[in-house]
């Protein structure tokens, strides 16, 4: 695996997220401070890939 670079802070780009909110997408940065929050504070997960079964 490749090693992970730094870039100097010069060459950084602000990175904007956007989330899923009562059927439509919006960036979190519209969102109002309450609900910036609210964000911040979720639970993120990363579902791991099921191994099929050598019987099945």
């Amino acid at each position: 695996m490749k090693e992970a670079q730094a870039l100097p802070e010069n060459e950084r780009q602000r990175c904007e997220v956007w989330t899923r909110v009562m059927g439509y997408h919006r960036p979190v940065a519209a969102f109002n401070p309450g609900k910036q929050s609210e964000h911040h504070e979720r639970c993120h997960f990363t579902e791991m890939a099921v191994r099929k079964s050598a019987q099945a």
